[in-house]
């Protein structure tokens, strides 16, 4: 009986025990379910905006049994699958994705077994990437995630590249530079200049036969003959035209005719149609405003030194130095269309004015010191000299003096190279003067060549001849000179041959010797526009035929030395002015002197009773070299009175080469009763001289005018819109481009000539388009 109730109440316990539950999940043998996460804190790091990445985090099973563990996030953050089965003691993982944005985020990742649930931790950065542009070809740009930069490398030798210059084709990477082939530009055609522009790639332009010096002859390129001279087209006008006579051609003859009614007695303009002769008299319509082509704002003042260039233009445009009142100033570079290319900040927001433009930079003035500025993309500044290196001694002293240059005394060569004459004070501010003439690089500004230190100083005026050398005109001494920095070329010996070395003074000797390692100056560009590069060498002697003024090595100072040959008696009492046409030269407004150092001819300045003050700026030249053009103050008081302001004329007055007598004399202000201002004048085509003048208008305010003068009458002339303060203007194409203010708005301002501005001679009043004192052939 009691073995029977012993064998029950065991029963009762093994059921009671194996009903048993412990944990969350099904046991076996008796064993506990349950997981816990294996880290607190899941972290993404640094992801690149609109990428995903991936990170696992281990789930740990804390019993013998498995378990399914449910995972939950919300967005940016999402689980990869949403169920993970963890064994036994064992370990599960989840997998979860952060797309990144922009910004710092957090989030949490739920993950619930049961009534078990466990909470971890989600941080990511999204980063938005810089934009990585290389610095130029034959470079990688990539953006680097972890410090935020922009990375660069070169890219493998061999891989294809676009050139910097469009003087290159078929470029390849050498190095992390972009090395290419030599373009050609030959046409094969005589009668064609072909040449190439690093922005524009191959140019061509007709060849400019000589001028001819009869009016009714015109030089013409044959492709199998050459230049030679035609007739011009009949009833060319060779002279003065009225509808009393006119002078014109007929089968190559300058004759004098009565002109019959429906004769074209003045050419149409942009802003008037022509006028034709009906009874004697010269009837034309009413004039209207000049259009302008465009009109931009300038967002602030045109900056420029007294008689400088207040506006450049070079290879389509056209440049302006501004300041405005809170932002400082820059270089502002627009297209001949008037579109922005760029506004170029000066590092230090302060004002610079403008000397020169070329392929190689924008040259500006900038306190004791010059700067050039890169001519396209960002106008990026490429490299500031310091004018005290002029007064520095070649051992490295310190200079005393404030140096300065400018409008006039700054030049370029073909190359872009820089010629500029530097004038400073011996003693911080005292007198008395010194100069001295230095050229420098286009592409560093880097000292090549340096003339002799020289008493005296001022405005000068410099021109450079592409074939020849440079002239200098210092008014103070009335000296002209004559420098040349081509180097003899070298026979395949090493010796100097003297090929291609000639001068208009006579022979030369000059020692090249010195201790060290010589810079020597560029060489003249070959016939076929090559440029040789710098020679280098540690000390030669050369002797050959040229001007005693070729370059030679200052002694242990790297650089070349430039002497100047005074050529003839100099041109005394003269303005500083300086033209230069077809182996002439106008110097001074008072002489016309060969380039060869020929006699001088006197201008004829004498006008009886009247007072005239030659003008500095301009003098023109014509192409031909036959006439020269210059303007004047003129007072018409004949009772010895002073004249005042409002008493004084500006007129054009031009002159005969061969003996230096007046041929015309032209009042170039728009009204004869109201004192006004000339700007600009320049030589236009068919012996036109164009100019920009205004007129102070009796209620303050003024009014500009675009005149025509050709054979000593004004044929006609248009005014520009409104009322305008002009504070310059630059003849280039057939375009005027103005810098003026209206309405209380400075504008940069284009308008139509009608023709083209003369490109052959120093056409207007700063020179050429470029503010660059070369003559061009």
């Amino acid at each position: 009986m009691f073995r029977a109730r012993a064998r029950w109440w065991l029963l009762v316990l093994l059921v009671l025990v194996g009903g048993c539950r412990c944990g969350d999940e099904p046991a076996v043998g008796g064993a506990t379910a349950s997981f816990r996460p294996q880290e607190e804190v899941v972290d993404f790091g640094r992801v690149l905006e609109g990428t995903q990445v991936r990170r696992s985090l281990t789930l740990v099973a804390t019993g013998r049994a498995g378990v399914t563990v449910e995972a939950v996030t919300d967005a940016p953050f999402f689980v990869v699958v949403s169920q993970i089965v963890v064994e036994g003691s064992g370990t599960g993982t989840v997998d979860i994705l952060f797309s990144a944005g922009n910004t710092p985020v957090e989030g949490e990742l739920v993950l619930t077994a049961g009534r078990t649930t466990a909470k971890v931790k989600l941080i990511g950065v999204g980063v938005r990437p810089r934009p990585c542009v290389p610095t130029g070809e034959c470079r990688d740009s990539r953006f680097d995630l972890q410090s935020g930069q922009c990375i660069e490398s070169p890219q493998a030798d061999g891989a294809s590249c676009i050139p910097g210059s469009r003087c290159q084709e078929n470029g390849r990477c050498q190095a992390g530079v972009c090395v290419g082939q030599p373009r050609t530009c030959n046409d094969d055609n005589p009668c064609t200049v072909d040449s190439c522009s690093p922005t524009q790639g191959c140019v061509t332009e007709s060849v400019a036969c000589p001028v001819s010096t009869h009016p009714c002859k015109v030089g013409v390129c044959d492709r199998n003959a050459g230049c030679q001279e035609v007739d011009v087209a009949d009833f060319s006008p060779c002279g003065a035209v009225s509808c009393k006579a006119a002078q014109v051609c007929l089968s190559g003859t300058c004759r004098t005719v009565k002109p019959p009614d429906g004769f074209v007695c003045a050419p149409a303009t942009p802003c008037q149609d022509e006028g034709k002769c009906s009874a004697g008299e010269c009837m034309r319509p009413d004039a209207g405003d000049l259009v302008p082509v465009f009109s931009a704002e300038l967002a602030g003042a045109p900056v420029a030194e007294d008689g400088g260039p207040v506006l450049l233009v070079d290879d389509g445009t056209v440049y302006a130095s501004v300041c405005g009142e809170d932002a400082g100033c820059w270089l502002a570079a627009y297209t001949e269309s008037g579109l922005l290319r760029y506004a170029s900040p000066y590092e230090d927001g302060g004002a610079r004015t403008l000397l020169a433009a070329s392929d190689a930079g924008v040259v500006v003035l900038a306190p004791e010191a010059l700067e050039a500025y890169a001519p396209r993309g960002a106008g990026e500044l490429r490299w500031r000299t310091s004018l005290a290196i002029s007064d520095a001694a070649l051992d490295g002293g310190t200079p005393e003096g404030v140096p300065g240059t400018g409008a006039g005394r700054v030049a370029l060569t073909k190359e872009g190279d820089v010629l500029t004459y530097v004038t400073w004070t011996g003693d911080a501010g005292t007198e008395p003067l010194h100069s001295r003439l230095m050229l420098l690089s286009a592409d560093a500004g880097a000292p090549l060549a340096m003339g002799p230190e020289e008493d005296g100083g001022g405005a000068v005026r410099l021109a450079v001849d592409d074939t020849r050398g440079a002239y200098l005109y210092t008014p103070w001494d009335g000296r002209l000179a004559f420098t040349s920095w081509a180097l003899p070329e070298q026979s395949e010996d090493g010796g100097a041959s003297g090929a291609g070395f000639t001068s208009p003074v006579g022979p030369y000797s000059t020692d090249v010797s010195g201790a060290g390692p010589v810079l020597a100056m560029r060489p003249a560009a070959s016939s076929d526009g090559a440029r040789s590069a710098l020679a280098t060498g540690s000390g030669a002697s050369t002797t050959g035929f040229g001007p005693t003024f070729g370059p030679a090595a200052i002694e242990d100072g790297g650089v070349a030395s430039l002497s100047l040959e005074p050529l003839g008696p100099g041109v005394p009492e003269g303005v500083p002015s300086l033209a230069l046409a077809s182996g002439r030269l106008l110097v001074g407004t008072r002489a016309f002197v060969d380039t060869d150092g020929g006699t001088l001819t006197a201008l004829d300045w004498d006008a009886g009773t009247r007072s005239l003050s030659p003008l500095a700026e301009p003098v023109l030249m014509s192409p031909g070299g036959g006439v020269g053009h210059a303007l004047a103050l003129a007072c018409d008081h004949t009772d010895g009175t002073p004249c005042v302001d409002a008493d004084l004329r500006t007129v054009l007055r031009s002159f005969s080469s061969d003996d230096g007598h007046f041929l015309s004399e032209v009042d170039v202000l728009p009204s004869p009763l109201l004192p006004g201002t000339f700007h600009e004048a320049a030589l236009l085509e068919q012996n036109t001289v164009g100019i920009l003048a205004d007129a102070a208008l009796p209620n303050g305010q003024r009014q500009a005018w675009l005149e025509w003068i050709a054979f000593g009458n004004k044929v006609n002339q248009c005014s520009l819109p409104g009322r305008v303060e002009v504070a310059g203007a630059v003849f280039a194409g057939d375009l005027l481009h103005v810098a003026l203010r209206r309405d209380g708005v400075w504008l940069l301002e284009s308008y139509p000539l009608g023709g083209r501005a003369e490109s052959r001679g120093w056409p207007q009043r700063n020179a050429s388009p470029g503010g660059t004192r070369r003559a061009v052939p």
